[in-house]
């Protein structure tokens, strides 16, 4: 390889998975990027409409890819942020739901059975490194982008499922996959989504061994093959201002020296202000390649990249050496999970693989297990008479499908009971008219998303007037049982509440959990992996049996 060729091995651009014309200029940019740059490798991400986020479909992803392949003369690797499984970026595949539910049910088992099929799923795609498990501990609970991304607060039980989900993807000897844990050094002690600023640990380095670095070091124990940095500064580590990504101190002090870590470091994705507002994309290129980071992951300009890294070695300020550290990690990682024997997918193959009944039954099984009833006033759930309670669905969109799974399970039990869908964009006058319509109802059922995304800059929470519905349901002096699905620390703004559960993911499976519990169909089990400020303590979760058979199709472990 050339100079110029040995730094394009490092860099990672993205795709969305549709398969582009070749006539397009998506597709020369494709062409330009993969046959005459020589990009190493691919990341798949979502794209948006401007308003609905779109996922890709499994045969597109995959011919895309092939058509990739092969106008590469390496093979290409292709990455993914795959948590949730594939299903966070690919339709009909296995949906499992956010990481803190994993750590409700408190049983690492789980994230083993979710990392082996993550692992089988995305290499029946054509993806060979999963962007996951998050080591992230989510002490923090105005964190706008960790949150239900996490495990957990407690270190030990995050790491657990941390090593557990590792295990998972390295189970197949066939299927194996590359696992990463992110975000080092730790983001779940901050309020700032790296995607817009960057944010700022003010710890010392007694609480980084004790707290943050407790599942990092266990990913490494457990033989992890990348991880994945942060765009965080941390003044106990490194000079104020710089962020992780671009430390010498902590990719390669702590994480190479401290914590022996000899795989591979991937940079957080280059575009994201948390970045970007300080450094220019050749600068920050350079500054990650000094720091010890190896793959240089979504630069909004891939050529100036190139230029910028090319020129530092020909300066000396980098050396050839120091590439070629980097991209004999990655070609060893190409070998490892089989690029040098097939680079191209099976299609005729996806179909028996992905979205499997028993990987499905299975993420249902995860989804129930972790529903956690935080309380229960007047012993309000199970509900004693399901058909006589009002439904309220409360999506964080207009244009979501969320609360249909919700909604269906209702209707198996309660087919005429109301069941209505409040979005954001309904006004104040709405909603007060909406809730003078339910005077007939005995008890009141919500059911409100929060997700937790990036780029929006706060932790996910009823949007609009929705509080306002919210706070007049309660008002009523009428039984209220709130349903978080996402966000748990919901309850801090709802305190009046009857009975509060918490799902933890927002995901269809956690949808149809949350019902089933509220009609006793399930036994509820989960508990806090996380504390609610001045409402209910880590680890707590009132346990009840199941009162009232599943239907014949819905078993539940």
């Amino acid at each position: 390889m050339t100079l110029r060729d040995e730094v394009a091995q490092l860099i990672f651009i993205s795709f969305h998975g549709a398969a582009p014309n070749s006539r397009s200029r998506e597709y020369r940019r494709f062409m330009g990027q993969i046959r005459d740059t020589k990009v190493g490798g691919l990341i798949l991400v979502n794209w948006s409409n401007g308003r609905v986020i779109q996922k890709a479909e499994p045969y597109a992803v995959a011919a895309f890819l092939n058509r990739m392949q092969r106008l590469a003369k390496t093979p290409l690797m292709v990455s993914g942020d795959f948590e949730r499984g594939a299903s966070m970026r690919v339709d009909g595949t296995t949906v499992f739901p956010h990481a803190m539910a994993f750590g409700a049910t408190g049983n690492p088992a789980y994230s083993r059975y979710e990392g082996e099929v993550t692992a089988r799923e995305a290499r029946a795609l054509g993806v060979h490194w999963i962007y996951y498990p998050v080591a992230d501990v989510n002490n923090n609970p105005d964190n706008p982008i960790i949150n239900i991304r996490s495990f957990g607060e407690n270190p030990e039980a995050v790491a657990a499922q941390v090593k557990a989900f590792i295990e998972g993807a390295h189970t197949d000897k066939k299927n194996f996959a590359l696992a990463t844990v992110k975000h080092f050094p730790g983001h779940g002690d901050t309020a700032v989504d790296s995607h817009l600023n960057m944010p700022t640990i003010t710890v010392d380095r007694d609480r980084l061994d004790r707290v943050e670095l407790v599942p990092f070091k266990a990913a490494i124990d457990a033989g992890v093959d990348s991880v994945m940095t942060a765009h965080i500064a941390v003044p106990a580590l490194s000079p104020p201002g710089i962020p992780s990504t671009l430390s010498s101190s902590i990719l390669t002090d702590l994480l190479k020296k401290d914590l022996g870590f000899k795989g591979i470091i991937v940079t957080d994705a280059m575009e994201m202000a948390g970045l970007v507002k300080s450094f220019s994309m050749g600068d920050a290129a350079v500054r990650a390649l000094e720091a010890g980071a190896d793959v240089l992951l979504m630069p909004t300009d891939p050529e100036a990249v190139v230029k910028a890294v090319t020129a530092a070695v020909q300066s000396g300020r980098l050396t050839r050496q120091r590439i070629q550290e980097s991209v004999i990690k990655i070609l060893a990682a190409k070998e490892r999970v089989g690029l040098d024997r097939k680079r191209f997918v099976d299609l005729e193959g996806i179909g028996d693989v992905v979205d499997s009944p028993e990987s499905n039954e299975k993420a249902q099984e995860i989804a129930d297990h972790a529903v956690t009833l935080v309380r229960n006033g007047g012993a309000m759930i199970p509900l004693a008479a399901p058909e006589k309670a009002c439904y309220l669905i409360m999506p964080e969109s207009r244009s979501s499908a969320e609360g249909i799974g919700f909604t269906q399970e209702v209707r198996k039990v309660a087919p005429r009971a109301l069941v209505n869908t409040w979005d954001p964009t309904f006004s104040r006058q709405q909603l007060d008219e909406a809730v003078g319509r339910l005077v007939g109802c005995e008890s009141y059922v919500v059911a409100a998303f929060a997700s937790v995304g990036a780029y929006r800059g706060m932790v996910g929470m009823l949007g609009g007037e929705l509080p306002h519905a919210l706070e007049a349901l309660i008002s009523s002096g009428k039984p209220v049982a709130l349903i978080a699905l996402g966000n748990p620390y919901m309850l801090r703004n709802f305190g009046g509440v009857t009975a509060y559960l918490a799902t933890y993911s927002t995901v269809p499976p956690s949808e149809i959990a949350a019902a089933r519990a509220i009609l006793g169909e399930i036994a509820i089990t989960g508990r806090l992996p996380v504390t609610i400020p001045g409402q209910a303590a880590y680890g707590e979760g009132i346990q009840l049996p199941a009162t009232r058979p599943l239907p014949a199709n819905g078993a539940s472990q």
